[in-house]
Parts: structure tokens; sequence; C-alpha cells
């Protein structure tokens, strides 16, 4: 601890595999620069916007001149003044070898809000978050990758959103960010592309933050999935990652029936599509919460499932803890007490209104609520012969009141410890923000997405911010998209199954058969080349199964993600900060799909020894390849012939009868 010319200087040496780092403290207006080897790479938001900000009376205020400071038993403490009349704000910073903990609380005055602001600019480029809403459409349309590359603005960043987020944050320049709350925050980065990142809390309780600083963005990774847990084991199958779940959803969305579902899973099974496991989605039921068969559409359910039985598919089931009002089972539930209360008035139940009208929440902070619940989805498995679930909707709202001794954030936990009984089916669960949900090593599928080459992309780069945020086993939303629209072209469709092909998890709906225009009702049919090339996509994914499964074995051991981006693996290569388009699925394999209309692209390949799968050939990296011809029927993939498991990627890429290239037999020099 030291004295400079604009405040104090806190070093950290380095020290085993930590880089060290020095954080400056501005005490002019209170400000936090970190440094590593000489060179900033993170810095406070400086003038107005203040570093350390509050809300109070509806008007921002933010820490100003520093006004003292103690070191004493490894802390150092700040005390400044502020732009509010007798508010103050105290501060402590606490480094360790590869992160301080940063914590300060204002004195003197309640705000209603805490928040941290950054310049994004000092920091590279920005990862991390989830799923980001965003003013272009995200999360369904729209994914900025970095995150600083488009705008952010989420203001209920909450553990009870149905986005799948985490307060965590790294950049381009191996630094980190985790705030550690169970409160709703308020998250714009970027937001009108003003170069800011706010991280707000809408709480008055003391604001805890960690900062990481290492020497890669891995290493941040890492640190992060040191304090909230790596996956204990993978909650799908070695069968779950090999072959594709079909789900009724975008093929029919409500308009399905017996017969439908039937015709559908016939289908697919003359066509050669094969899967695991065939679910019926969303309308099944009476009403929402009946757990019991809509007679009328579904005349015979056992029957039906045994069909499906014949066909080798599994057979799934759509499920959530949301009672609808007109359910039959709403009143049972409301006078037993087995919903949640409402925050304002917790004599009567919480209702919240959802996409099939308003409900009630099972409340599985009470147990006699949670066995009810459990023993009726036991009685409906039996019953009908089904092999596991699909869980929807949210275990919590931010209108509800959480069951006597638990916070809001526990409904994550008790989401996953409920799920955790089931076979999730390879489509996972949408839980997040608490450790149990990172070590339960649920796949995690993403929010809906649109029909269009903006989701597609978009559904690439949310995999990319949800594996390097903890959860390793990622899936896209339907091969093709929903979200109500018109169904895919056969461009759009084809190059989706591509891409999730070379992704730890095929998750497929729409038919490459025919399929319902839910916009018009009227049938729409592809030809003959888009079933052959959605089937070749699903033979080349089954191929890459023995790779996948090595990587899933692997990400229990080390909690590194299987899908990352480039910089993961060669963080020197300053290009690879930047691309969308291109991942890596484990050590060995980079996939470089096309994910536009056209039939070129661009691909970048890092430095290494590179077997491109299309063509045959050795490149050595680091390489662009302006014009890599990618017509409709070609998957880019190139496989690092250094890396681990690279001959089994070769083999399931090339087909195990192809040799196996001479650069690959060479021995290293």
């Amino acid at each position: 601890m030291s004295r400079t010319a604009g405040g104090l200087a806190l070093t950290v040496p380095p020290s085993g595999n930590a880089p060290g780092y020095v954080v400056d403290v501005t005490t002019a207006q209170l400000e936090l620069s970190t440094r590593r080897s000489g060179t900033s790479v993170l810095a406070t938001a400086a003038g107005d916007t203040g570093a350390l900000r509050f809300r109070l009376g509806g008007s921002w205020q933010h820490a100003t001149r520093v006004t003292g400071w103690t070191w004493r038993g490894g802390t150092l403490t700040l005390t400044a003044d502020t732009t509010a009349d007798g508010a103050t704000v105290e501060a402590r910073l606490t480094p360790s070898a590869d992160r301080y903990s940063l914590d300060w609380n204002v004195k003197g005055a309640v705000p209603d809000r805490l928040g941290l602001a950054y310049d994004l600019k000092s920091a590279g480029h920005w990862y991390g978050h989830g799923e980001a809403e965003t003013p272009q459409g995200g999360p369904g349309t729209d994914q900025p990758w970095p995150l600083d590359s488009g705008e952010v603005v989420h203001p209920s960043f909450s553990p009870s959103s149905y986005d799948m987020i985490d307060p965590f944050w790294y950049t381009s320049s191996a630094t980190g960010l985790r705030v550690d709350t169970g409160h709703v925050m308020d998250v714009s980065i970027n937001g009108g592309m003003d170069g800011i990142g706010r991280f707000d809390i809408e709480s008055a309780d003391p604001y805890k933050a960690t900062v990481f600083v290492e020497s890669t963005p891995l290493e941040v990774y890492r640190d992060y999935v040191g304090i909230v847990g790596k996956p204990a084991r993978s909650d799908a199958t070695y069968e779950q990652y090999a072959k594709p779940v079909w789900n009724s959803w975008a093929q029919f969305y409500t308009h399905v029936d017996q017969a439908r579902l039937l015709d559908y899973a016939q289908d697919l099974h003359d066509n050669g599509l094969s899967g695991h496991t065939l679910q019926l989605d969303d309308k099944w039921e009476s009403d929402y919460g009946n757990m019991t068969f809509d007679a009328k559409a579904y005349p015979d359910p056992r029957a039906m499932s045994d069909k499906i039985h014949q066909l080798g598919f599994d057979f799934g089931l759509w499920v959530t803890l949301w009672i609808n009002l007109d359910s039959d089972q709403y009143r049972y539930a409301a006078d037993h007490g087995y919903l949640l209360k409402d925050a304002g008035d917790t004599t009567k139940p919480c209702t919240v209104t959802w996409w099939n009208g308003t409900a009630g929440i099972v409340d599985l902070g009470n147990p006699e609520a949670k066995a009810w619940y459990v023993g009726r989805l036991g009685k409906l498995m039996s019953s009908y012969d089904i092999d596991g679930l699909k869980f929807d909707t949210r275990f919590f709202d931010d209108k509800c009141a959480p069951h006597e001794g638990y916070q809001p954030t526990d409904y994550q936990r008790l989401g996953a410890e409920l799920a955790d009984r089931f076979d999730l089916q390879g489509v996972g669960i949408r839980v997040h923000w608490d450790s149990t949900a990172h070590r339960a090593g649920f796949v995690t599928r993403q929010v809906d997405k649109g029909t269009g080459w903006n989701s597609l992309r978009a559904s690439v780069t949310q995999n990319l911010a949800i594996s390097t945020i903890g959860y390793p086993f990622v899936t896209t939303d339907m091969i093709g998209g929903s979200s109500s629209e018109p169904p895919p072209s056969k461009q759009v469709l084809v190059r989706w199954a591509q891409s999730a092909a070379l992704q730890p998890l095929m998750y497929s709906s729409t038919s490459p058969v025919d399929t319902i225009d839910v916009t018009t009702g009227k049938k729409v049919t592809y030809d003959r080349q888009t079933i052959d090339l959605y089937r070749k996509a699903i033979a080349r994914h089954e191929r890459l199964a023995p790779y996948i499964w090595d990587q899933v074995r692997q990400t229990v051991k080390t909690g590194d993600p299987i899908m990352r981006p480039l910089f993961f693996d060669f963080p020197r290569d300053t290009a690879a900060y930047t691309i969308t388009d291109e991942w890596m699925l484990g050590p060995a394999v980079l996939a470089a799909l096309q994910l536009t209309d056209r039939a070129t692209r661009t691909v970048h390949l890092p430095p290494g020894i590179w077997y491109d799968v299309n063509h045959g050939t050795v490149i050595h990296g680091p390489r662009t390849l302006p014009a890599y011809p990618a017509p409709l029927g070609v998957t880019p993939a190139f496989v690092n012939l250094r890396a681990q498991g690279a001959a089994k990627a070769l083999r399931a890429l090339r087909g195990a009868d192809d040799p196996v290239p001479l650069a690959l037999k060479t021995p290293s020099p």
C-alpha cells in the first residue's frame, strides 16, 4: 500500500500462476483503475457518471472526494463524500493473489439502488452475462458478441428471470466482475452506445463484488467456476448427446392432438430422421395445471405413448408448476396453501400472467406442496408410460413472497432439486444464479428464437455466452426457431441443423419433411434435399458423439465449457476476440458454419496445424481464408491436429473408413 501523486496504489505482486496487479485509487473523485504489468486492464467510469453510484429520491448520486483511508488486516477502507448532502460512502478493498473484493455502502441516507459503473473500453471487450435483453430484439433475435459491440439494456436482471443469466462478466483484458447479490439488478452495457457498463442493484444492502485479474479470459472463467461450482455430472446421457430430441412445439405450437403427433412421429421414422425422444409440448392438458389429457384431442393417450415407443422413441411431456385460475386444481391448491403468496398481501395467492393466461405457482418451499406436485407427476408418468419431462416457466416470480425461511434465490435451488429427480431428456431446464444450478449439470436450452437468419446467428453467440458463465451443456433453441413466426426457409432450417450438429446437443422440432405455418394454418412441405441434408447433420453429430462425450467427462473434471470462443484456446490471437460465427467444440474441432444466405464466407484459423475436413488439406495458422466455399451442402469444419482428441474428431468428421492424414501421424517436433 503506497501513496501516489493522484492518490493511492494497492500492489499485489505476482505469485504462482497469478500475474499480480495494482489497484490505483484516485482520491480527488473516488475512482478505481486496475493495472497489470503496467497496463490498465479495467477502470471505473469517470466524471458525472460516477464509479460508486446510488439512487436517492429518484436521482442518481455518486462518491466524490476521498476524505480518509486506512490499511488494516489486509483491507483498504476508504471514506468519501458524495453528491448528496449528508451522505457518505464507505468502501472496502480486500486483495488476494488473482482477485480483490470490493464492497461498499452508503451512510447518512437510504438509497433504493447501489451501482458500479465501468469504462468499457478500459478492459477491451466484454463477455459473460448470459442471455441479453437488447433494444435490437435480444435475446430472441439478437445476442451481441462481444457485449460491447451492441447494446445490452436489461432492467430486470434477476434470479427469478426466465432468461439464463448470472451476475458475472469477463473481458478480453483478462479481468472479470462478479456481483454477489440475490436482488434484482438493472444492467446496462453500452446502452445508447455510451461506452459505459452500469451494474446496479435494487437494494440499499452493501454492494459486494469480486474483481478478477488473470492472464487469460479462460483463467478468469475458471476463477468464477471455482466460486459457483462446476458440474458434478451431466444430467444428459450418452444417447441424448448422440441423437436429437424431437419436440412438438415449433411443429404445431398449441394446434396439436393425438393424430397430428403420431403422424409427426411416423414421418420422422419413415424418413430416417432418428432421435432418442419425441416430446409432446404445450397444449395437451384439459386445463393448465390439471395434469389430465384433453379427452377430445387425445382420446387414448396410453395408445399414443405405446405407438411412439414402437417407433423407437422415448416419450416425453411438457409440464409446468403454474396452475391457471380456471383449472379444477387451482382452488384445491389455493385452499391447501400450496401456492406462492402475494408479496404485497401474503393472505392471498400470488397470481402471474403468462402466455397461457393467469396462474398461481406451486410453492416448492412448502414441503407438502412439493410432495403433492411430485405425486401428481408420478401418477401421470406411470399411467401413460412417460419417460421424461420438459419443465417450463419459472419456479418463482418477483411479485411473489418466498415461503417462510427462504429467499427468492432459493427457488433456483428448489427448482433444480425438483427437476433432478426426473429425466429431462436432453432439453434441460432454465435454472441459474445459484450454485446448485451450476453443480447439477443440467443441459441448458435457450429462450425461444425467431425463424430467420438473425436468430440463427444469435443462437450461436448466445450459447457462447451461456457456456462461459458456467453452464457448459448447451443446446440452441429448437432447430429452425419458433416464436410464432412463419416456418424457417429451407436454407435456415438446414444451416441451423448443420450448426447444431457441431454443438454439444441437438434439439429438434420443425420437421424437414413438412410443417404447419402458424401464421396461416397452411401446410409447408420441404424438398428431398432438405430431408437429406438434415439427416446428414444428424449422422455427423452421432459420429461425433464419442468425441463429445469425452468433452463431457472432461468438463465434469475441470468445469471448462465444451462449446467455447476461439480465444479461450488461443488467447494471444487478437482476431479471435470479435469473431461471431466460429467456435471451438472441445480442443480439437473448430466450427465455422455458414450462418447467412451466402455461398462463401471468411474463415479465420488461429495458430496451429489445421486439417480442412471438406478439402482434405492441411493449413498452418494463423491464417484467414477470405472466400471459403460454403454452399448449402458444405459444413466448414477444421481439426487442430495437435490437440487432444484430434484423431477421434477427425474420424468422425471424415467418416470412419477414411485414412488418417499423414500430418496427424507425424510426431510433433
